[in-house]
């Protein structure tokens, strides 16, 4: 299927093309509320092993010996780097300090990242509707950054999230162009099955995201005898499970299933539904409401996506 190629939206399709990003606000939303319950970078190296415990049974004889994963091992490690081990982490340690909302408002960036890495390291062209699009989003990733007070622009003191979330997003943004552009040889078995190919990724990932949570807990304080920096309770164990089955499984799934019935032009125009429904979830379970200045910056961030992918 090519890229501009469309399917009629069907109740069924529409679900799919919802489940990504709700799960994508849940996972923020809940990564929120795991602070200070479980430090950010272990909470994200638990979540994907948890995953990998479940994507084993679907596919785990891309582990076997003699398998093209261990062929292409480079590959795998890099994408394992980038959306396991970095991409998570980041948005994880950005929720310490800032909110759901401005966490995926932020990331709603990437497109415009993905084309700027596109143009320098790819030599791909960006037109000048592409160009006024990334404009746009940058004016809304900036309007959201600074709470809206343009006038303090200059003397703006960005909180420590505001810029992790950043760094995520150009880590998705190289994960994502990675993707795009796959190598000639990539082995068709692997990349032809979801769970194997997620698997794939994921084992590396873990590997990075291990070498990650030891280096957070060598540089955590000291804590009084007797507490931990892991408060283990059915709070913890519920969070687990969602960010191990929805964000992980059950979004990646979705989002490739959908993208091969409506292509990813139309699937990217509901993945920026994701702020949307971290700010009505903020609302409700954090009691964040959304203020004027997120709903200029999901104005412009939309906005400018649209003008640049529109044809």
């Amino acid at each position: 299927m090519s890229p501009m190629s469309s399917h009629r939206l069907t109740p069924a399709t529409i679900a799919l093309l919802l489940i990504p990003p709700l799960m994508w606000a849940g996972n923020a939303v809940v990564g929120r509320m795991m602070q200070g319950v479980v430090p950010p970078v272990t909470l994200n190296f638990l979540r994907w092993a948890l995953a990998m415990v479940m994507l084993l049974p679907l596919a785990g004889w891309v582990l076997r010996p003699g398998s093209d994963l261990w062929t292409h091992w480079r590959r795998f490690a890099l994408l394992g780097l980038l959306g396991v081990g970095m991409y998570n982490s980041l948005q994880y340690m950005a929720l310490k300090t800032s909110t759901p909302l401005n966490v995926t408002l932020v990331a709603s960036s990437i497109p415009v990242w993905m084309l700027i890495i596109g143009r320098v390291f790819y030599g791909v062209p960006i037109s000048r509707r592409a160009a006024l699009g990334a404009f746009m989003a940058l004016c809304g990733v900036v309007v959201v950054i600074v709470r809206g007070d343009l006038a303090g622009l200059t003397s703006v003191q960005l909180v420590p999230g505001d810029l992790l979330v950043l760094l995520a997003a150009l880590a998705w943004a190289w994960y994502s162009w990675l993707l795009a552009r796959p190598p000639a040889n990539e082995p068709a078995a692997i990349k032809a099955d979801w769970a194997a190919f997620l698997l794939a990724q994921v084992v590396f990932g873990l590997v990075w995201s291990g070498a990650f949570t030891a280096t957070e807990w060598l540089t955590l304080p000291a804590l009084p005898a007797g507490e931990s920096a892991i408060q283990w309770g059915w709070p913890l164990v519920a969070g687990l499970v969602f960010v191990a089955v929805g964000p992980s499984l059950l979004a990646y799934r979705s989002w490739g299933a959908a993208v091969a019935r409506v292509g990813p032009a139309t699937a990217s125009v509901f993945s920026n539904l994701t702020p949307l429904f971290a700010a009505l979830m903020s609302a409700t379970l954090l009691r964040e409401p959304p203020q004027l200045y997120h709903l200029a910056g999901f104005v412009l961030i939309v906005g400018g996506i649209l003008v640049s992918s529109r044809r």
